[in-house]
């Protein structure tokens, strides 16, 4: 996917699934940056929450901006759940910088949904 009106499917496509797993977080205000390393060039994308509204454009008032090759990204944001963001995160294939408030806010609401999904047993019906 080279075309930005794709890759800002592909970014919308990608937080309706993580939203989706940490509903928590669908509400945060929040205006964040990406930025797409590719074969020689950079993407960069603003998206602002709740919505998504996501744009081809710097981020100059993001809170949180994160970085990964778009390969990775790819990959993640057509397949990718909650474990494997974190993952990535671990493994240094994703990085997320900005102001440490908000990193931490993520963090702990994302590690409450999996500690709440680990504990959820599936219902039979």
């Amino acid at each position: 996917m080279s075309n930005s009106s794709d890759t800002k499917a592909l970014i919308e496509t990608a937080l309706t699934r993580f939203l989706d797993e940490v509903p928590a977080l669908k509400q945060l205000n929040i205006v964040a940056g990406l930025e797409l390393h590719g074969h020689g060039d950079t993407q960069i994308y603003r998206i602002e929450m709740p919505g998504p509204v996501v744009a081809k454009k710097l981020a100059t008032d993001a809170k949180v901006t994160l970085e990964a090759r778009r390969d990775v990204f790819n990959r993640l944001a057509e397949k990718g759940h909650v474990a494997q963001w974190r993952a990535a995160f671990e493994h240094g294939d994703v990085k997320a910088t900005g102001i440490d408030q908000y990193l931490k806010l993520i963090r702990q609401v994302v590690e409450k949904q999996e500690e709440r999904a680990r504990g959820r047993r599936p219902r039979e019906h």
